[in-house]
């Protein structure tokens, strides 16, 4: 497997990025070493928070969460996806599969040796995020799910198949435009360019150009069989589930009701649709901050 790293340069001075980096080493099944980024900030022992991003975005998506949530005295963990931020890149599309993913990151999380984690994750954060949970579902004490789902190949929305055509198209693929038409305000020059920072050339996007190809939206994607056992857990997870979709975004409309129908944890739960495109985060980062900080003191209330 061939690797592509992003040149450190490229991330200096981002607006908004004054976290230090940190990097974990995991192994591929074929031997190939790969370098994930990971954001670790506040204090070692506070109650862990994991957020994961999903396409074509990184941990920048979090900045204005990570920095609410250690404020408010939580460790706040942000790792980038093989792929995308500061993690290593496959040069070669074929090297990026779901399963490759889940894996990866399971990797990852299993180093860090975390426990009573509450996750927030979006997009392909929670393709990969959810899977985690079913994978160690004693490690995770809360979860909160926005503009995500976890498909087992029963169809797409409308909003879906028109990113999908769009990805494969376009002769370029522009990040920074993307996120930024994903977004219901107009981020501003700085933060558009902090999205471009991972990508020196088009040689490094292969991971996000061959995102769209593996939702597995149809009965003949791969990884439906692996989606449908993690349901199984899903159904059986009866910690706090929470829902925290946007009320802009056409890939994920809707898709808040299968998660309130099939998980028992998120019975009871103060589910709520936030404003915002499909990168909520740039939208609705105070609330997504306070709903987490909810989640928290509901469980440490529960066991004072």
């Amino acid at each position: 497997m061939q690797i592509l790293r992003t040149p450190d340069a490229r991330f200096e001075g981002l607006e908004g990025w004054p976290y230090a980096p940190r990097y974990a080493t995991l192994a591929d099944a074929d031997g190939t070493q790969l370098r994930l980024h990971y954001v670790d900030e506040g204090p070692r022992d506070a109650p862990v928070v994991v957020l994961m991003h999903g396409e074509p975005s990184w941990a920048y998506l979090y900045r204005r969460i990570i920095a609410d949530l250690v404020a408010r005295g939580y460790r706040a963990i942000a790792p980038d996806l093989i792929g995308f931020g500061r993690s290593d890149k496959p040069a070669a599309r074929a090297d990026y599969t779901y399963e490759r993913h889940v894996d990866w990151v399971s990797q990852w999380l299993q180093q860090l040796e975390l426990s009573d984690v509450t996750l927030f994750c979006q997009d392909w954060g929670g393709l990969i995020g959810l899977r985690l949970v079913a994978a160690f579902p004693e490690m995770f004490a809360g979860v909160i799910v926005g503009n995500t789902g976890l498909p087992t190949g029963t169809g797409m929305t409308e909003g879906f198949k028109s990113w999908l055509t769009f990805s494969q198209s376009v002769p370029q693929f522009p990040v920074g435009f993307i996120v930024n038409g994903g977004v219901g305000r107009d981020l501003s020059p700085a933060e558009v360019a902090a999205y471009d920072a991972p990508f020196p050339d088009e040689s490094y996007k292969e991971g996000a150009r061959q995102f769209p190809l593996l939702v597995p939206v149809t009965p003949e994607h791969a990884s439906i069989a692996e989606n449908q056992a993690a349901w199984k857990v899903l159904e059986t997870f009866d910690k706090p589930f929470l829902t925290a979709f946007s009320d802009g975004d056409a890939v994920t409309r809707g898709g808040e009701a299968v998660f309130q129908a099939r998980v028992p944890g998120a019975a009871g739960q103060p589910h709520v649709i936030l404003h915002g495109g499909h990168f909520l985060q740039e939208d609705s980062p105070a609330e997504i901050a306070a709903l987490i900080d909810g989640m928290i003191a509901r469980r440490v209330k529960r066991f004072a």
